[in-house]
């Protein structure tokens, strides 16, 4: 088998394939997600490397997924992710810009999306192998 036939195991890995052209960051980081929930032995040292910088969002956006999945699974967010890139000067909302729901993803995002001007719906990390659980919002999310 070779290396890209496996998922990324790694948000480093999945910064790796980014910049290589070898798979587009969003399924990539599908694909990380898929194996973070899948393997929990292995969730605290799939985010211990730094990631390499890719550009302003993607790199505040691995920062955050760093911090909120370390705060969902109870274990000290990786020390790269208070300062993994340059902090965006402008907010970003993950629903292309929709007048009509920046409120919406303003109020559902997690802390550590909101702190990098990161606006995504509460689901931005939900894959199929999660369960209903409240997260570190208070608010209902998905985990195992």
């Amino acid at each position: 088998m070779n290396r890209s036939s496996m998922r990324p195991r790694t948000l480093f890995e999945v910064s790796r394939r980014a910049i290589s052209g070898e798979q587009a960051f969003d399924p990539s980081l599908c694909e990380f997600l898929d194996e973070f929930y899948g393997q929990p032995y292995m969730r605290e040292i799939s985010m211990a490397r730094e990631p390499l910088l890719i550009d302003d969002i993607k790199d505040a956006y691995l920062a955050a997924v760093a911090e909120y999945l370390a705060a969902v699974y109870d274990f000290d967010a990786p020390g790269w992710t208070e300062d993994h890139g340059v902090p965006l000067r402008r907010a970003f909302f993950a629903n292309g810009g929709l007048e009509s729901l920046k409120a919406l993803l303003t109020v559902e995002s997690p802390m550590a999306f909101r702190k990098r001007l990161l606006f995504v719906g509460r689901d931005a990390l939900d894959r199929a192998r999660r369960h209903t659980q409240p997260d570190v919002d208070g608010q209902a999310s998905f985990a195992p």
